[in-house]
């Protein structure tokens, strides 16, 4: 039996002259810019030529393009290798679908069409689930495989915030980093998101401090000062806080030192490099921070692609509805955004 596993990312621009149709593909989302297409597309050609010069400086601090795909490429690898490892007798296949830049899901259909498997498992390299993310990617990947008649039994597994895998792998990074460190701030940095989003039953904010929750229970120290703030904050909307560079600030001027987590980014990409290694470290020193300390995003962390490869291959025990395989604690009813409640 052929599997096809599809993993789901965002993708970033491979040279500086794509980082303004990248930025389109962004804002032209209607998950991102909840608008009429026919607003929305003239609206996302201006917002991406007006920020285009900005987002090339920063990716010309990490040598001029995103490293996402390459990155994504080896987790796919480990993964795949992972599945095919196991004793399931079934042939693992990955592919990778970009929501913002190649591979997108019109080309990785084809590849999937072309190995022609029994089943396809949709997997978001997001754990925590968000509309505007792997709600985005998935509904993407229907439509095209609709309009291309990939007709394959698909199987969507929409996230998995307190995966026992991915908690361990978060908590021996980070017990790895704090041994024998005092006087520290452990930031967990997540993306933000508008606060609109939330109180429209967006389920991101939950799930991701389901995840901080999980992590500090696995390390067990009751006595860490820690707290979860969101980076990546634009436009004139109200977005969920604490913000990162506040926290971060802040905990500079109490001569704190400082332990970021990204704990909702699985692949180092412009968000990591730059803003948490360049951006607010800068910041932090600048507001006298004398020891700051980056954890490294996941990646091919074992722990955390055998938690993926666990989920795949056990997906029939969360099994719930419509191909739907979410984590066995879901989101409280009030999130009608989760895509078990719709």
């Amino acid at each position: 039996m052929n599997i096809a596993v599809v993993l789901f990312n965002l993708g970033g621009p491979d040279k500086l002259e794509n980082v303004e149709p990248f930025l389109f593909n962004l804002f032209n989302d209607p998950s991102i810019l909840s608008l009429p297409s026919f607003i929305r597309y003239p609206l996302a050609k201006l917002i991406s030529k007006r920020r285009a010069p900005v987002a090339k400086a920063i990716y010309q601090n990490i040598g001029g393009s995103s490293p996402i795909l390459k990155l994504t490429e080896y987790q796919g690898r480990s993964l795949e290798k992972a599945l095919n490892n196991n004793k399931s007798g079934y042939n693992y296949k990955v592919f990778i679908a970009m929501r913002c830049w190649h591979p997108r899901a019109s080309e990785t259909v084809n590849l999937v069409k072309n190995f022609n498997p029994d089943e396809i498992v949709l997997l978001p390299l997001y754990p925590q689930y968000s509309a505007a993310t792997s709600g985005s990617s998935i509904l993407e990947w229907k439509e095209t495989a609709k309009k291309k008649n990939l007709n394959i039994n698909t199987s969507i597994i929409c996230c998995y915030p307190q995966d026992s895998k991915f908690i361990k792998a978060h908590s021996e990074l980070i017990k790895s980093k704090i041994n024998g460190l005092n006087n520290f701030k452990l930031i967990f940095s997540a993306h933000g998101l508008p606060e609109k989003n939330i109180k429209n039953g967006d389920p991101y904010q939950w799930q991701v401090e389901q995840s901080v929750s999980k992590i500090m229970n696995e390390i067990g120290e009751d006595n860490i000062d820690y707290v979860l703030s969101y980076q990546s904050r634009v436009g004139p909307l109200k977005w969920i806080g604490p913000s990162t560079d506040q926290v971060i600030i802040e905990n500079s001027k109490k001569g704190k030192k400082l332990v970021i987590v990204p704990i909702a980014f699985v692949s180092e990409h412009s968000e990591t490099l730059v803003e948490l290694d360049i951006e607010y470290e800068k910041l932090a020193r600048e507001n006298g921070c004398k020891k700051y300390i980056r954890i490294e995003a996941l990646g091919i962390n074992e722990h955390f692609i055998e938690g993926l490869s666990n989920i795949v291959i056990n997906k029939n025990e969360y099994k719930y509805k419509n191909n739907l395989f979410p984590p066995k604690n879901r989101c409280p009813s009030n999130f009608t955004k989760c895509p078990c409640l719709n």
